[in-house]
């Protein structure tokens, strides 16, 4: 007699645009993702935001174009022109007028706190005007103020201290006090660095100069941070809102639905592979996690997963967002400008960490569903085929920028044509096209989310400017050397240290961009290679998302799922683990092949083999369970074996897969066993 066959329960998600349209939604991403709400506007004020913010990304979009060819014609697409006896697209006048309309925005929409967030006040009119003075003067007095960067006059201090003030208090307000805090710290160490103790006393800086340099020079607020992300980093928020308001965030929830199948494991596998397809749109960890939570908790929790495990899979899925090809988060676009590499290189750099990342999470999600006692669940998502039957145009913005860059263009025009096909796609069907009102909504917002990126960048820049002048950097690095004792394991434990403390206070960008004169050499001079170390502060950057005692994205699906918040943090912790090591993997010596660079492919594809079965053989240690529950014994061999193979080289790689097989043979063997004992 057949056991008769339970149907997988179907239940109904909420649609994604109602979703990103509830209030709750949105005060949560903003909760974590910022330590200040921003103000709604409506009547006049809102036409001036939106209207400003439209004209930033148009000017972004135009300073693409400039002098850029169309695909394949060699025909340029817009000339470069004089306003006032300048041209706009000179770099330095560009991220001036990039800086003060970032300003503006930033004084209009954040509050200086909260209870002034129902309006404008005279205090941000008035940083507003100070915000156009600081850019006026320079570009008025371009040819002149350039030359006065180390002998500034009494107008350039003055306008310099001005500049340097609306800049830390943008900063304040979009990402809080922490970074701000070291912008000053940086600035009276240069000033005092001869009061300073043992080996961090130093030669000190003339405040004429401090100032002058961090206003008029391209070492301080106007450095590499800035540039990045008035360039490319403002170019991929455009891209990623032109995305949303074409509806490509909404395919891609459903093909999540739509590729995974009925077995116990779906809802979770579910939100793993919506977090990856929906991160190439929103570029946030904390955004991912919170959309995602609103929409598809309901279903992990019909699926057995209690509130923790559920936070846990939203949350590590949301920070996989961060760090997956090919839209990763700001901070690997500086990677490539400091590294002086393309952007598909560093694209090419994260593709095996991210595979490992995810195969982490799966396998620990198949683990964890066994567990939890887990069941089926059915979706009424559209199938598979009937998605790309009418949304086939949805799928260039998963390869639209590669394609551009394989073909040889700059990240700049190729993020451009991506976006100009996004826009021109989105018209094969009515339900996606981007009305007037839709592409005005699209524009603003492309410069709206590039608002605290725009501040920390500002910000960082004076830090690292005086981290890089007065060697300040190159000591910190020498402390942590010292700290390593000159060993490069104990370096990198020392360094994950440090990336770990500054990530408790500082976003993903701040983090990086404050480690690249200080974590970055100390790795360096142990022979680790320049894209390793640079990729090893990245990683580490992103996990200071998950690592305790602050944890933004696991915090935030706490809130969704009513979880306990440290319990979902710790839950986060495991799923993420596979990252936490794999960093170390590719700094040790011959290890840059997992990076899919400095080697040849044949020592990539081993390197990324081994790599995979090492998170295969963790992953089961760690959860106890690779054919069936795993005993004390193999457990420990599971473990062993997964960090021997993690580990280069092929002496550890086959005594890693030994100790792999020996567990698996065990598992089999008990296996094996189990029916002889149940028929005795």
């Amino acid at each position: 007699m057949t056991e008769p066959t339970t149907e997988p329960e179907v239940i109904t998600r909420p649609d994604l645009e109602a979703v990103l349209a509830d209030d709750k939604t949105k005060e949560l991403i903003e909760e974590y993702e910022a330590e200040a709400r921003t103000r709604t506007f409506t009547g006049w004020w809102d036409r001036v935001v939106t209207g400003l913010a439209v004209a930033t990304t148009l000017f972004a979009l135009y300073y693409a174009a400039a002098g850029a060819e169309v695909p394949f014609t060699g025909v340029v697409l817009v000339p470069s022109f004089r306003i006032l006896g300048q041209t706009i697209t000179t770099p330095q006048i560009y991220e001036m007028i990039f800086l003060t309309a970032i300003l503006i925005l930033t004084f209009l929409l954040y509050p200086m706190h909260p209870r002034f967030i129902k309006r404008v006040n005279v205090v941000d009119l008035a940083l507003v005007g100070a915000s156009i003075a600081i850019t006026a003067y320079v570009f008025l007095n371009f040819e002149t103020v350039i030359y006065r960067v180390n002998n500034p006059n009494q107008w350039d201090f003055t306008f310099g201290v001005i500049a340097i003030v609306t800049v830390l208090e943008a900063g304040r307000r979009t990402i809080g006090w922490h970074l701000p805090a070291i912008g000053l710290a940086a600035i009276a160490y240069a000033y005092f660095a001869d009061f300073m103790p043992g080996p961090f006393r130093g030669p000190p800086k003339d405040l004429d100069y401090i100032v002058s340099n961090q206003y008029l020079g391209l070492d301080g607020m106007l450095g590499t941070p800035l540039q990045v992300a008035a360039t490319f980093i403002i170019l991929f928020t455009i891209y990623g809102a032109i995305l949303d308001y074409t509806g490509a965030g909404k395919f891609y929830v459903d093909l999540a639905f739509a590729l995974t199948g009925k077995r116990p494991t779906g809802a979770a596998r579910t939100v793993t592979v919506a977090s990856f397809l929906l991160g190439t749109v929103s570029g946030s960890g904390v955004a991912t996690t919170v959309t995602l939570g609103s929409i598809a908790y309901p279903m992990l929790k019909k699926a057995g997963h209690d509130r923790e495990s559920s936070g846990a899979i939203l949350s590590a899925g949301g920070i996989g967002a961060v760090i997956s090809p090919p839209v990763l988060g700001p901070a690997a676009f500086l990677m490539a400008e400091i590294l002086g590499i393309s952007y598909l290189q560093v694209v090419v750099m994260a593709m095996m960490p991210t595979i490992l990342y995810y195969l982490g999470i799966l396998l620990t999600i198949e683990i964890d569903a066994r567990r939890l006692g887990a069941r089926a669940i059915a979706l009424d998502a559209p199938g598979f085929w009937e998605l790309t039957r009418r949304y086939w145009y949805q799928y260039t913005s998963l390869f639209a920028i590669i394609v551009f860059l394989v073909a040889g263009f700059s990240t700049i025009t190729a993020v451009f044509w991506s976006i100009i096909v996004a826009i021109l796609v989105s018209y094969l069907r009515r339900e996606t096209s981007l009305s007037p009102t839709k592409m005005v909504k699209a524009l603003a917002a492309g410069t709206k989310q590039v608002l605290p990126v725009g501040a920390t960048t500002a910000v960082a820049g004076i830090a690292v400017g005086i981290l890089l002048q007065t060697g300040l950097g190159l000591k910190i690095s020498r402390l942590i050397l010292d700290l390593g004792l000159g060993n490069l394991l104990l370096t990198l434990v020392v360094s994950a240290i440090v990336l770990w403390v500054l990530g408790l206070s500082l976003p993903i960008t701040a983090t990086y961009l404050v480690a690249v004169p200080t974590v970055v050499p100390a790795l360096i001079t142990l022979g680790v290679a320049p894209p390793a170390a640079h990729m090893f502060v990245f990683y580490y950057a992103v996990l200071s998302e998950v690592s305790p005692p602050v944890a933004l994205s696991p915090f935030a699906a706490a809130a969704i799922t009513g979880g306990n918040p440290y319990k979902t943090m710790m839950l986060t912790w495991k799923y993420a683990l596979p990252c936490f090591l794999v960093p170390f993997m590719f700094t040790q010596p011959g290890g840059l092949a997992i990076l899919w660079t400095g080697s040849t492919i044949p020592e990539a594809i081993l390197a990324s083999v081994s790599a995979a079965a090492g998170i295969i053989a963790l992953v089961a240690g760690v959860g106890g369970f690779l054919l069936q529950p795993t005993t004390v014994i193999e457990r420990g061999l599971l473990i062993a074996g997964g960090l021997l193979l993690l580990a280069p080289g092929i002496t550890a790689d086959v005594a890693g897969l030994a100790l792999f097989g020996l567990a698996g043979a065990s598992q089999l063997l008990r296996r094996a066993r189990r029916p002889a004992t149940a028929a005795a």
